[in-house]
């Protein structure tokens, strides 16, 4: 059966956060949140110093396209309805086609 990879790095912009632990605490929260309704790798993956912006990457495996998709979309929107949180990159990238463990032989 062929499996779909997908990631996707995303920055957020966290304009009511006057310290970082305001920031930790919106962040954990999204963090959170995703990975118990979405079941994927996620993680704050760069700018841990500023108090206003995030990044946030994730690593996903489905069993098609159309499903890695509508995940991403629905990630996505989950990301987009936090009130304090303006997302102001979005860049999922979709691997397609793996079969099993001979990709990896």
């Amino acid at each position: 059966m062929p499996m779909t990879i997908g990631v996707s790095s995303f920055e957020l912009h966290i304009p009511a956060s006057r310290s970082l632990k305001d920031k930790r605490r919106v962040v954990k929260s999204l963090i959170d949140r995703i990975h118990q309704r979405f079941r994927v790798s996620i993680a704050e993956t760069d700018f841990h110093d500023l108090h206003q912006r995030a990044e946030v990457s994730m690593a996903v495996v489905t069993n098609g396209e159309g499903e890695m998709e509508n995940l991403m979309e629905e990630v996505r929107n989950l990301v987009e309805a936090v009130p304090e949180i303006y997302l102001t990159r979005w860049d999922p990238q979709i691997l397609e086609g793996l079969e099993g463990m001979e990709a990896m032989e």
